[in-house]
């Protein structure tokens, strides 16, 4: 990893640390614990804070390896983690709950109170990684 890459990285994390600092209450701690969960399904995801504007400076936390695996926005009633293929991986534990008539992405609606099952969590964490892995590089055209 390339001096410029570190930094990228660690300048992502500090992004990601200022949002999650900025959410109160139980969606501040369920997208820090999403954010732990993910790290332990693979440490080599990298992060970022995507999409900044005006009604939302901080940006969408992002979490990244070939491509997107998955955003977590924060809304008033709950957190949404949007898989980027979520159509396309497989789901035994039922996990995803919003976004499931897309023809790509599906999500998972985090609401106080739910309980977000660790071990199915992390094996969709790693479907998703796998997916980006098999997917074919989009070519720019010039």
């Amino acid at each position: 990893m390339s001096a410029d890459q570190a930094a990228d990285e660690e300048s992502g994390s500090r992004s990601v640390d200022a949002k999650i600092a900025s959410v109160e209450g139980w969606r501040g701690e369920a997208l820090a614990r999403v954010r732990q969960l993910i790290f332990e399904a693979d440490p080599e995801v990298v992060e970022s804070v995507k999409w900044r504007k005006v009604s939302n400076p901080l940006g969408v936390p992002t979490w990244d390896q070939g491509g997107i695996i998955c955003t977590g926005e924060t809304y008033r009633d709950k957190i949404k983690l949007t898989f980027a293929r979520g159509a396309a991986l497989p789901d035994p534990s039922g996990l995803f709950n919003a976004g499931l008539d897309g023809g790509t992405r599906r999500a998972i609606d985090l609401r106080e109170g739910a309980e977000l099952d660790p071990a199915a969590f992390k094996a969709l964490i790693r479907e998703a990684i796998a997916a980006n892995a098999r997917a074919k590089p989009v070519r720019s055209r010039s």
